[in-house]
């Protein structure tokens, strides 16, 4: 009885230190939180220059601002070295054309396909009526010069190669061309791949899944970027200007079309080891070719007619056409 209450006592002792440790804690912790304070959250509070506020403005609508890197895409850039507010407006024009006084030459500086410049400053001049946003870029510290923002975005491209293959895939004479040539080669190359009986994806395929898979997700990601940039252009176009390959870090459209693009990658991947285990290396070979021209004729196609609407019904029969042969394929 003695050990019993001995027990109990210096467990209730224990208990009541272990409380009396914890309440000295929850106080100190619950005074420290009570005594910091924030302060008003409010603009006021990040102190901004107007010069700030009127860049991170521009930033927002134009989606680039100082400091941002070019790269000039097209033969030449011809910049002018005296500050447009210095000089009237149709001088200048004059001067770019040749027309005004030769002494005008001088103020000029040309940048060259390949070299990367810098925006060094940005201008607006209200009294220029065809573009009153003058933008100031430099390629080194003695070549450097004004241009409007209309003519230096015509003739450049972000500095990053992912905005660089943007660039390349959205040429509407590249994919005017891309669509004559690519049709034309792949319909000769599937009459010629069925009339020797070589496997083909949609006609004589293996049983395999993936490359249909495939198809599917190009013809569905062209339709997708297409889209974007049909009802999302300012969006596509901060992309175009930031792009990233985290699908979780941006809005829901782009990020569903990174992550389209992904699963293009992965499941390419899948389909080249699956069709090597059906196929021989020759016949390997000569079937994803054949997978390849039907991939790109789908992009084409998709990308091109998605512009006009066109694109969702035909990616609707595509899709029941593709299933359909799969099925008709895996019940042989």
């Amino acid at each position: 009885m003695m050990n019993e209450k001995y027990f109990s006592r210096s467990s209730c002792r224990m208990m009541r230190r272990w409380l009396m440790g914890l309440s000295f804690i929850i106080y100190h912790l619950s005074f420290s939180v009570a005594c910091y304070n924030r302060g008003p959250i409010t603009p006021d509070a990040w102190n901004l220059t107007e010069q700030q506020i009127d860049s991170i403005s521009f930033y927002t609508t134009h989606h680039y601002t100082q400091n941002y890197n070019f790269i000039v895409t097209s033969d030449s850039l011809v910049v002018i070295a005296q500050q447009p507010e210095a000089m009237p407006i149709p001088e200048v024009f004059s001067s770019l054309h040749g027309a005004a006084d030769s002494s005008l030459f001088t103020l000029h500086s040309s940048l060259f396909k390949g070299e990367r410049i810098v925006v060094a400053d940005i201008m607006t001049v209200p009294s220029d009526t065809i573009d009153s946003v003058w933008v100031k870029v430099a390629r080194d510290q003695l070549t450097f010069g004004w241009i409007h923002e209309n003519e230096l975005l015509a003739k450049v491209s972000p500095d990053d190669p992912i905005s660089q293959f943007i660039d390349f895939f959205s040429d509407v004479h590249l994919l005017v061309f891309l669509a004559f040539c690519v049709v034309i080669v792949a319909a000769y190359g599937v009459r010629r791949l069925m009339r020797r009986g070589a496997k083909i994806v949609h006609f004589n395929d293996i049983p395999s899944f993936y490359p249909t898979t495939l198809c599917l997700l190009v013809a569905s990601s062209a339709v997708l970027y297409s889209s974007i940039q049909l009802f999302g252009p300012e969006s596509w176009r901060h992309f175009y200007y930031h792009p990233s390959l985290n699908p979780f870090g941006m809005p829901l459209h782009l990020g569903l079309f990174v992550s389209s693009v992904w699963a293009i990658v992965i499941v390419a991947i899948a389909t080249v080891d699956d069709v090597t285990k059906h196929l021989p290396l020759g016949s390997a070979i000569l079937y994803l070719g054949g997978l390849l021209a039907v991939c790109a004729v789908d992009y084409v196609i998709f990308s091109i007619t998605t512009l006009y609407y066109i694109g969702y019904p035909l990616l609707i029969a595509y899709y029941i056409f593709a299933l359909r042969r799969l099925s008709l394929q895996d019940s042989i």
